[in-house]
């Protein structure tokens, strides 16, 4: 049925036959009541049951009551997420400026770059496992927990005593900053139904970036006119104002959910072919399973009530389960392709031992986390993940989206430095402009989806950012600080216009029971295709960067894109044609990966375009269901 969105709509409320299921199915309702979805209807008898009510297959859980309530209003909890999307924002860029301060206090610097990598791996591996956690144990403990650890990871890092200690301690924050990025974007979704959601969005969308771009500004007064310590000890207290709007307003019922450690018995018991009821009495108990392919759902015992009749479901109160395997190993496949991926070309050359190993390793452990997850009864990444084309499609979408999201957060500053002559925070204010337009097509892309869908809004903005993106090597040399300047506020208004529609369509294709999980693996997508970016991008910099340095006009000159920007900060010691070279030769490289950037939209619109179903299944819910 198609909604005022353009997108196909599926209600959670009950019909005609009994309450309708995400799926659009309709679940039988017997004398004990509404059967829970996936299970068997069940007789005193054990007989077969009549034709007129059919057991309907179900794929996933009807959405639950409202997930948050708020009896305060939303504001207090709407405040708390914006602050610890703050939190997790900055601390990715505080420490850049600091780094001299840091280095000349603790010393270490042959390996000062695990600063940011160290909390980058934290942040990316934990995303998947504390979704799943917020589906099973609830958004609240989840976030508290997120919080305190971040803190926690903060108060160590500015008693750091060494810069090895300090590196822990910034994974330690990093673990902490997993929690926050997730579980803030996933009750956002939660707290406001589908028509504002774009708001909510748009609002923590400008809390990161203007986060992110204050980052270095921040850490470069507080280091210079304090001391660098403060850069961590000023999240204690932004970080105990969340923590206590959280808990104190953010309120939502407890959702036990059953540990089925017999899920994998069931899936491999079931068999590929229409079953006939079939009945046990045992003690009591009878079970019976429809005529339906095997489901492991399905296999599910009755049990009696004292007036005789049986009931099906998973007993109330039961023990969550957790796949502690799979989140190990989803860990440790995530931190061994990530090191790989940051490290490599930059601590050893990529066709070296430790990088080779490094792959090598990542792909033993992909393939075991695979196995681990296929025999999980609740995996921490379940497979429907990546079979329900809409999810499949967003997650790569927004993978690309993360790839070429490189081109302009990693390169254009030193494109401004070296190139255009700019200092540090004039450079700073040439990327930052891309933060006033995307967050104002963001709050603008519903009345764009609201007529078209999600998709193809999210094609047009995409669309723009290619065009966009070609458009930056046709920039004249040297050129004007308000060229790249344009291009980026253009590429933030097109990103705008395809990221929201993405992440607010693909929420609303779940219910509150998976939205955590499908917001863990979006985010996912994003940080590993962020990580792939920088290794790719630097790899293409430094190549051309070096063919171009081949027929230098002065011998001596430094052959990485790091040295050279380094150079032209006091191009003094070099010559006029030596320095217009350098100059050239970055611009060069600058352009190849805009490029490049450019072929990862168009991977991005492919996804979406071969995979992407023309309208999103959105789960709608009645307005009387909301806080």
């Amino acid at each position: 049925m198609g909604g005022a969105d353009g997108e196909q709509r599926t209600h959670g409320t009950a019909g005609p036959g009994g309450p309708t299921t995400p799926d659009g199915t309709t679940a039988p309702v017997g004398p004990g009541g509404p059967a829970a979805p996936g299970d068997a209807p069940v007789t005193a008898s054990g007989s077969e049951p009549p034709p007129a009510a059919p057991a309907a297959p179900t794929t996933s859980e009807p959405p639950p009551p409202p997930a948050l309530t708020t009896p305060r209003g939303r504001r207090p909890v709407v405040a708390a997420l914006m602050l610890g999307m703050a939190l997790a924002a900055i601390d990715g860029t505080i420490v850049s400026t600091a780094v001299p301060q840091i280095v000349g206090d603790l010393g270490g610097f042959a390996v000062f770059s695990w600063l940011f990598s160290g909390y980058l791996l934290a942040v990316t591996v934990t995303l998947p496992v504390y979704g799943k956690l917020s589906d099973t144990f609830g958004r609240k403990p989840v976030l508290i927990a997120g919080i305190v650890l971040f803190l926690v990871g903060s108060l160590l890092c500015a008693l750091a005593w060494n810069m090895g200690a300090l590196i822990a301690f910034r994974i330690v924050q990093g673990l902490g900053g997993g929690a926050l990025q997730g579980t803030v974007q996933t009750i956002a979704a939660d707290l406001y139904p589908l028509k504002e959601r774009p708001r909510i969005q748009a609002k923590l969308s400008t809390v990161w970036a203007t986060s992110a771009v204050a980052g270095p500004v921040v850490g470069g007064l507080l280091a210079g006119y304090a001391d660098w310590r403060w850069i961590f000890l000023i999240n204690l207290p932004v970080g105990a104002i969340a923590l206590w709007l959280v808990v104190r307003h953010l309120h939502e019922p407890a959702r036990p959910r059953a540990c089925r450690q017999t899920a994998v018995v069931a899936r491999r018991a079931a068999v590929r072919r229409p079953v006939r009821a079939i009945a046990r009495r045992r003690d009591g108990l009878v079970a019976e399973l429809p005529g339906h392919f095997g489901n492991a759902a399905s296999v599910r015992a009755g049990r009696r009530t004292a007036g005789g009749s049986l009931t099906t479901g998973p007993r109330p109160k039961t023990r969550p389960c957790i796949d502690w395997a799979g989140a190990l190993a989803v860990f440790a496949t995530g931190t061994l392709l990530l090191t790989a991926l940051v490290q490599g070309g930059v601590a050893w050359p990529w066709l070296s031992a430790p990088s080779l190993g490094l792959f090598a390793a990542s792909a033993a452990l992909a393939a075991l986390t695979v196995v681990i997850e296929r025999r999980a009864a609740e995996p921490i990444i379940p497979g429907w993940v990546w079979r329900r084309r809409t999810i499949a499609s967003v997650n790569l979408a927004l993978g690309a989206m993360g790839l070429l999201m490189v081109a302009p957060t990693v390169f254009l500053p030193t494109y401004a430095q070296s190139v255009l002559g700019l200092g540090p925070i004039a450079a700073g204010f040439v990327l930052s402009v891309m933060t006033l337009s995307w967050p104002v097509s963001a709050a603008l892309s519903d009345r764009v989806y609201n007529r078209i869908g999600f998709r193809l809004t999210a094609i047009i903005g995409m669309s723009a950012a290619l065009l966009v993106l070609l458009a930056f090597p046709l920039l004249p040399y040297p050129g004007e600080p308000w060229q790249p300047a344009l291009i980026m506020l253009l590429l933030g208004a097109a990103l705008g216009l395809f990221q929201l529609p993405l992440i607010v369509g693909v929420q609303s294709t779940v219910g509150w029971a998976e939205r955590g999980t499908t917001t863990a693996s979006v985010l996912f997508c994003r940080q590993v295709g962020q990580s792939v970016g920088a290794a790719v991008f630097g790899a293409v910099a430094n190549g051309v960067l070096a063919a171009r340095l081949l027929d230098a006009p002065a011998p001596g000159l430094p052959g990485d894109l790091d040295a050279v920007a380094r150079t032209l900060e006091d191009p003094g010691a070099l010559s006029a044609a030596a320095t217009d070279h350098l100059r050239r030769a970055v611009d060069a490289a600058v352009d190849h990966v805009y490029i490049g950037a450019a072929g990862a939209a168009a991977l991005a619109l492919l996804a979406l375009v071969v995979l992407a179903p023309r309208r999103f299944p959105v789960i709608t819910e009645p307005e009387d269901r909301r806080p």
